[in-house]
């Protein structure tokens, strides 16, 4: 048997076992907060659309696709001063391997948000959503199929029987975040530094996780994260570093990187003819996993993200370096900061 195929087979064994006990994870993880942290809703983004997808592992398995899309809306009101909430809603689609493994995972959640002073935010946040598993064993193809000369579904597998092929169970999360942002009114303001730090977890109620022992549960997942823009002196171009370490039951996952962020045009100041962009490029390094450059290109109201993880773990020899693509679309209701509104509100895309 070839090596490929045999990295094929330990590959689709360990990530359908892995996929089944861990969450799914993007690489443009400061992107998708939903996903992150529900105590970033409504920080940073009064009202933001964002899909992401993102594909992987083909080169040696069915490749293991994950769909994200997520709606994120800020509440005010003046009777609130400086106090706001937020709300979110969104749906995650996961399809694993040949056993066609999927997970669907609708979730809303609620952020309160607390202004300390022009420039710092405290906010908590919980999320609470459905999850619902399947499997497909039919499509599997076993060693004792083969008579021979072709394969014959009708001949036994000799494997155990799956006694239930779908599995469903609700799901809560929460998290908390600080954010500081000072003022600005562009993007090329020369005072625009920025931090969030954060620590979530999720599968507070432990839900049911497995199609043979109903005993068997996910473990919670728990989230530490910092990311920030850091204005390079005498320029308009920023660095974004980000950092996070996740750990669920015995797994755990560290990456970090960084963008360099060029403005490309700034927003007219009285005309509104000239749009703001920005385009940014960089990478992250997944521990021990994957190398994961990256780029970023913002116009107005919308922002479009790629990257590509590059695997350099124990199976690069199968994926020939070749792990997952992952695309990014966002949009937001307004592309400037506006007048005293200062970074931490921004509607922008950046």
């Amino acid at each position: 048997m070839q090596l490929k195929k045999i990295y094929g087979i330990v590959l689709t064994v360990a990530l359908v076992q892995s996929y089944q006990a861990q969450d799914r994870h993007f690489s443009q993880y400061t992107e998708m907060s939903s996903a992150l942290n529900p105590a970033l809703t409504g920080v940073m983004y009064d009202t933001r659309l964002i899909g992401s997808y993102r594909t992987q592992w083909g080169k040696v398995s069915a490749a293991y696709r994950t769909f994200g899309v997520a709606f994120e809306q800020a509440i005010k009101h003046k009777k609130l001063k400086k106090n706001y909430f937020a709300m979110s809603g969104s749906i995650f689609r996961d399809m694993a391997g040949d056993a066609k493994l999927g997970n669907l995972n609708p979730n809303l959640g609620i952020t309160a948000v607390q202004k300390i002073n022009k420039q710092m935010k405290v906010s908590a946040g919980i999320s609470g959503g459905f999850m619902y598993k399947t499997i497909d064993v039919n499509s599997l193809r076993w060693d004792r199929q083969f008579n021979g000369y072709e394969f014959d579904e009708t001949r036994p597998s000799g494997e155990a029987e799956v006694p239930r092929s779908a599995i469903s169970s609700y799901d809560v999360g929460g998290g908390i975040n600080f954010n500081y942002a000072q003022s600005e009114k562009f993007i090329s303001s020369k005072d625009g530094n920025k931090l969030n730090i954060g620590a979530a977890a999720y599968h507070y109620n432990i839900p049911n996780n497995s199609f043979f022992v109903t005993s068997e549960k996910l473990k919670t997942r728990f989230v530490l994260h910092a990311s920030g823009d850091i204005n390079i002196p005498r320029s308009k171009n920023a660095i974004m570093p980000s950092v996070i370490y996740m750990r669920q039951g015995t797994s755990s996952e560290l990456m970090i990187g960084a963008l360099f962020k060029f403005i490309l045009s700034d927003q007219s100041i009285r005309t509104n003819i000239r749009k703001p962009s920005a385009f940014s490029i960089g990478g992250q390094y997944r521990y021990k996993d994957a190398i994961v450059p990256t780029i970023l290109w913002q116009y107005d109201k919308y922002a479009l993200g790629l990257s590509y993880d590059i695997n350099v773990s124990a199976l690069t020899p199968a994926s020939k370096r070749a792990g997952g693509l992952e695309v990014m679309l966002r949009y937001n209701t307004s592309p400037g900061y506006g007048k005293n509104l200062g970074r931490s509100n921004s509607k922008a895309s950046y």
